[in-house]
């Protein structure tokens, strides 16, 4: 049985009847009393009557704490989040529900950051999470049968390093799991099309945050995407750059005036200088001198990521390979990957990634043979990030690799380009 009405167990029904007697205190307060959204939560706790009360009741604490009854009315983003965050909902699938885009590719995660705080991204996922379930209810009334839950579309065409910055991941793991907790059997299934080649290590930092349910429900679509699509939405409904006949007014294949198609953040919004970063080791770099930290890739298509900052002054930094783990080798005897310069990561801390194509071991310099006088002390984080299907060869699990790597010290020429 689906555990839906209409076709529910003996044991079901009977513990939706259990579920309703037991937050008899609390259900006027719900955005909703029928069976249908009861039996949300009970399905998210797999009709565990303990679990789906607790979570039921934690929702309502939720609303309370995020004056979710008003988010919609009373509460707007800022504007660099109204211009600047893609997406939108934009038609409805055969079934009638709404279909909600991301166009991932052309955001700036850094520039959003620097101008908008982390609450602010949550409260207008939160609003938008509220809009498309007023939405449901209203294609209820419409159709005359329960419409309960979205689909989506994620357009991940263009996705780059820009996306993988630490803190846009974390808030968008907040997000998923406000989602999970809040929103349960909200979403019917989530199709990800156009993915490039680092699609798979962007995933896998996220999906750790989803439930199995919620996995089984994203379709990586390949080559054949439209015609996917059109099996699930009406040509009508679906926007003309997306293979259908849904055009704006004037003709926009885009449908701009639902869907968001943004751009780079202008640095007029920019209310911070740089993104907040906890950094998870520290190093003194040597007057005269320069640090190597080796990190060791076995698989093609690794992400390596950094971040650091100094105290003081600014730094030189490079990214080089060499063939073998622990030796020392001056910069010029290695294989240059990222362009060694000098940074000004003590006014503002500087992040990168670069995509392993080889196996090999990369080697992150940080140079300071050009300063006679000061030593250098260095905040840091390095990971590496593994695509999805090398998760089996690394021993617990999880999204990325951190390393105490090894350091080596050396006294260069201080003559030597940077």
């Amino acid at each position: 049985m689906s555990g839906r009405v209409g076709d529910l167990s003996a044991n079901q029904a009977e513990a939706l009847q259990q579920f309703r007697e037991r937050i008899q205190d609390i259900l006027p307060q719900l955005p909703a009393q029928h069976d249908h959204f009861l039996l949300r939560w009970l399905r998210a706790r797999n009709f565990n009557l303990q679990k789906s009360e607790a979570m039921l009741r934690k929702h309502l604490e939720f609303r309370r704490q995020m004056k979710v009854q008003t988010i919609t009315t009373e509460w707007r983003p800022p504007e660099v989040i109204e211009k600047y965050l893609s997406g939108g909902m934009c038609g409805y699938d055969r079934e009638g529900s709404p279909i909600w885009y991301d166009v991932i590719g052309p955001m700036d995660p850094k520039g959003l950051f620097l101008s908008a705080s982390k609450q602010d991204f949550i409260k207008s996922k939160i609003r938008d999470c509220e809009m498309l379930q007023k939405e449901c209810s209203l294609q209820s009334q419409r159709l005359g049968r329960n419409v309960e839950s979205v689909t989506m579309i994620y357009d991940v065409e263009g996705l780059g390093l820009k996306h993988l910055l630490k803190p846009a991941i974390e808030t968008y793991g907040e997000i998923l799991q406000m989602f999970e907790a809040n929103y349960p059997e909200g979403l019917k299934r989530l199709f990800v099309i156009k993915a490039p080649k680092l699609f798979p290590v962007a995933y896998n930092l996220v999906k750790h945050f989803l439930s199995e349910n919620t996995r089984q429900k994203i379709l990586i679509l390949g080559a054949n995407w439209q015609e996917m699509l059109l099996k699930y939405i009406d040509a009508e409904e679906l926007p003309a750059i997306y293979g259908g006949k849904l055009t704006d007014p004037d003709g926009d294949p885009r449908c701009r005036t639902k869907i968001n198609h943004v751009g780079p953040v202008p640095t007029s919004y920019y209310v911070q200088d740089h993104v907040k970063v906890d950094y998870e080791q520290c190093l003194t770099v040597s007057r005269g001198s320069s640090k190597q930290l080796d990190y060791e890739i076995l698989f093609p298509g690794c992400v390596l990521r950094w971040q650091f900052a100094s105290d003081g002054a600014d730094i030189g930094f490079g990214v080089f390979m060499k063939a073998k783990k622990g030796e020392r080798k001056k910069a010029a005897e290695m294989q240059e990957v990222v362009l060694s310069q000098r940074y000004n990561a003590h006014l503002v801390p500087e992040d990168g990634s670069l995509i392993c194509e080889c196996p090999g071991v990369y080697v992150l310099r940080f140079d300071n043979t050009y300063s006679i006088f000061q030593a250098k002390r260095i905040s840091f984080t390095a990971e590496i990030l593994l695509p999805d299907k090398l998760q089996s060869h690394r021993p617990n699990g999880g999204s990325s690799v951190r390393l105490q790597a090894q350091a080596s010290s050396q006294q260069e020429d201080r003559s030597q380009k940077i």
